[in-house]
């Protein structure tokens, strides 16, 4: 039996190590898009994408993929639809995990925003802001100000030159409270632009923000089609079930 993991997130590292040592005869295969770092997962792994094989379905055809689990950043939508498309056309078991969504807590001052051009385009009225909405392109900086102070933390480098008002952090997480506290007080930030991705890793930004009572411009997360899971747990129990019986279809 062979586990395609689609991950690039924390709890995909997590999954492919719980999955290796409750299930060892269990195949696994990890994939990234790219390497920020080279994950240590018990896996062969996969990076770059699978246009190199032809598409997703061929690959896991010529692999012998028999499941895919999809553990990939909440906000990842494309790599979700092919995985869907490709698991119903080869009739192999897909899963789709999404960490729960963060709550805002007594303190936090939350804007909410269905679109990143909405978020930005109300950034305008700050004239030093934080932005750790992972890659933004340049016709998305272009609804800020260029009279604005703006900070862009990625994980990876921006994949164009930045305007002169604009700063490259570059970071990779998971980030404690008092760095993030000492990052805010740095750069005298007056509001932080994010995603609701979700998780740990990334939490400690907002309770810097609620200590510092600087508000946060939080993006919502998209639709997401089919079955999802939120519960890490019961999606272990629905894997090792799958493992457990061979050639069968489990939803």
């Amino acid at each position: 039996m062979k586990l395609l993991i689609l991950g690039g997130t924390a709890d995909a590292r997590h999954l492919a190590k719980v999955m290796h040592q409750a299930q060892p005869s269990l195949e696994l295969v990890y994939s990234v898009a790219g390497l920020v770092r080279q994950p240590n997962v018990p896996a062969t792994v996969v990076s770059g994408g699978f246009t190199q094989f032809g598409g997703l379905s061929a690959y896991c055809t010529a692999q012998h993929v028999d499941g895919i689990v999809n553990v990939t950043h909440p906000f990842s939508t494309t790599m979700g639809d092919h995985a869907q498309q490709a698991s119903s056309e080869l009739g192999i078991n897909y899963w789709r995990f999404l960490r729960p969504t963060w709550q805002q807590k007594a303190g936090d001052d939350w804007r909410l925003f269905s679109t990143k051009e909405k978020l930005l385009r109300a950034l305008s009225g700050y004239e030093r802001a934080l932005l750790t909405l992972g890659q933004v392109s340049p016709k998305e900086l272009a609804f800020l100000k260029s009279d604005q102070h703006i900070w862009l933390r990625t994980a990876v480098q921006p994949t164009h030159p930045l305007p002169s008002h604009v700063n490259w952090i570059k970071a990779i997480g998971p980030f404690n409270e008092a760095c993030e506290l000492a990052l805010l007080k740095q750069h005298h930030i007056q509001v932080i632009a994010s995603k609701n991705s979700g998780g740990s890793a990334t939490e400690a930004k907002l309770a810097a923000a609620r200590t510092l009572k600087v508000p946060v411009f939080m993006l919502q997360r998209p639709d997401i089609k089919g079955p999802t899971e939120e519960d890490f747990g019961a999606l272990i129990d629905r894997l090792q079930a799958w493992a457990e019986t061979p050639m069968a279809v489990i939803a």
